[in-house]
Order: C-alpha cells, then sequence, then structure tokens
C-alpha cells in the first residue's frame, strides 16, 4: 500500500514540474545518490555553457596535485581579449596557486582561471590534453571545452553532461569549501582585498548549498550549477540559458519549493497510512475480543 501512494505521489509531482514554467533554456535535476531525475527540460540539448567551465578546469587542476602555495605572476597573456570582460586581479600581481583557484571559482575571475591553465605542468597544451581526458572519463559525450575560462561561445555541453561534472566537482574539498563561501580577502599587491560569491543564493537564509557556480556570457546565457540540500533530501540542479539573473534565480526558488513540498507531502501520505494502519490493527483487536 505504501509504495502505491508513493507512486501517486511522485506521479503527480512530475506532473506539477511538468507545468511549472522555467525561464531557464535547459533544466535538470536530479536526487543525489540515487541519480533518479526529479525534473528535465532540454536536458539534451547542445549550448554553451560559460564560467561553468571553470568546475572542469579546477579538477584538473587539483588531480595534478602541484604546489598549492607556489605563487603565480598575473600575465598579460591571461587578460580576456576574446570579451574584454573586466577583472580585479591586475596585470603583474603575484598571488598563491591556492588564491589564483579560489579567484577564479569564487568570483569567476577569467585572468585566474587563465593563468591556470597557463601554469599548469607542461604547459597549455598538457592542460587541455588532460581537460579532454577528463571529459572522456566522466562519459560527457556531448561536451567540447577549448579554452579554460568559459569566454569561448565553443565551449559547448548539456544539463546532463553538467549534472555529470557537478557530481565529479562535489567531490573535491576544495572545491565545495571555495564555492561554497560567501567573500573572501585576498592580499594583492600588499592590499587585502574582498571578494564575494558570484551565486547571491550562498549564505542566503533558507539556503543549504553543498557545490555552486555560476556562469555567464551573451551566448550562454545566464546559467547556474548547485547542489542542495532542502526538507531532508539532497539534489544537484542545472540551470543554462536564463535571460537574466532573476529568471535564474527564481528558477532555483521554484525547484528548491517543489522538491521540499514532495517531501513534505511525502511525510503526510506516509504518516496518514501509518495512523490509518493502527486504527484498522485496533479496530480488529477489538473485534477479537
Amino acid at each position: 500500500m505504501i509504495k502505491k501512494l508513493l507512486a501517486v505521489l511522485l506521479t503527480s509531482f512530475a506532473a506539477s514540474v511538468a507545468a511549472q514554467p522555467f525561464g531557464s533554456q535547459s533544466v535538470l535535476v536530479v536526487e543525489d545518490g540515487t541519480g533518479k531525475i526529479l525534473l528535465e527540460k532540454n536536458a539534451n540539448m547542445v549550448v554553451p555553457i560559460a564560467s561553468l567551465t571553470k568546475l572542469m578546469t579546477a579538477m584538473v587542476v587539483l588531480d595534478a596535485k602541484p604546489d598549492m602555495d607556489a605563487e603565480i605572476n598575473i600575465d598579460q597573456i591571461d587578460v580576456d581579449t576574446l570579451k574584454h570582460s573586466s577583472s580585479r586581479v591586475p596585470v603583474g600581481a603575484t598571488i598563491s596557486r591556492h588564491d589564483v583557484l579560489l579567484l577564479a571559482l569564487m568570483s569567476s575571475d577569467n585572468r585566474a582561471a587563465a593563468s591556470l591553465a597557463r601554469t599548469y605542468q607542461g604547459g597549455p597544451k598538457a592542460f587541455s590534453a588532460a581537460v579532454n581526458a577528463k571529459i572522456k572519463a566522466l562519459g560527457m559525450t556531448h561536451t567540447v571545452l577549448e579554452e579554460p575560462t568559459g569566454l569561448s561561445p565553443n565551449n559547448l555541453s548539456t544539463a546532463a553532461d553538467m549534472i555529470k561534472m557537478a557530481e565529479a566537482a562535489a567531490n573535491y574539498p576544495d572545491i565545495r569549501r571555495i564555492t561554497t563561501s560567501t567573500r573572501d580577502t585576498i592580499k594583492i599587491n600588499g592590499r587585502e582585498v574582498e571578494y564575494h560569491n558570484t551565486n547571491r543564493l550562498v549564505g542566503a537564509k533558507g539556503w543549504d548549498i553543498g557545490l555552486s557556480k555560476t556562469g555567464y556570457t551573451n551566448e550562454a546565457g545566464r546559467c547556474l550549477i548547485m547542489r542542495i540540500k532542502t526538507a531532508g533530501k539532497n539534489a544537484t540542479l542545472v540551470l543554462l540559458n536564463a535571460r537574466a539573473n532573476s529568471v535564474r534565480v527564481l528558477d532555483a526558488l521554484s525547484i528548491r519549493r517543489m522538491i521540499s513540498g514532495a517531501a513534505a507531502e511525502s511525510k503526510v501520505r506516509v504518516i496518514g497510512h501509518k495512523r490509518r494502519a493502527a486504527k484498522h490493527g485496533s479496530q480488529r483487536r477489538r473485534a477479537a475480543r
């Protein structure tokens, strides 16, 4: 009986999800541990992924086990000449590799990400080869990453492949810690500079986030990867190509609300079933007296 009730619950939940309008072009939500798809919209559409790329950059760098205390000099070659994006990391600054990784992930700095690839053991070609090997190892069959920042519109993937990348990234304590920090202070050229997380939901009331990465270019729109815990359920969500940051946030809020609602409804139904079962058992015992 309980299995039937749960089946009805999941069916009604899926129906409510299908009816829910989402502004992001591609949406995928997967239950952690089981891999069960909770929500899907254009999950296999190949699109630009912008700075979500930096999760792959971070994994490949950490896999090489470099000296994270070694200092990296930010070079002119690290400057974005494709989109001419701004950066608060000045050319000529010398920063530890650990702090450069923090800048690339938490504040999504493009110069930082570029310098990580440039200083990879063996250089940019070795870095690119390691990225391609990682993509293959993770089974990301619809992903192409040409460079480490996500600025290129040729960095392409799907929501389904991004879930695989998120699951892998969650196995790195440094990535989990950095991407879920609201802010941090780094000394640059002798001055303390505070940097903030690009995901304003990190640290927000009511949010329990275990992994986070935002992305944005004109071609990719607003993108987001998050691992969240709500109402006792753990899930990973991917949003690609939302036309505005507010749309991306509203989609994330809707997903959290639906997961919380489904969990609450499931609990109520199970409790109700147990109470009915107890009542029927009591009636049977009285009848047998």
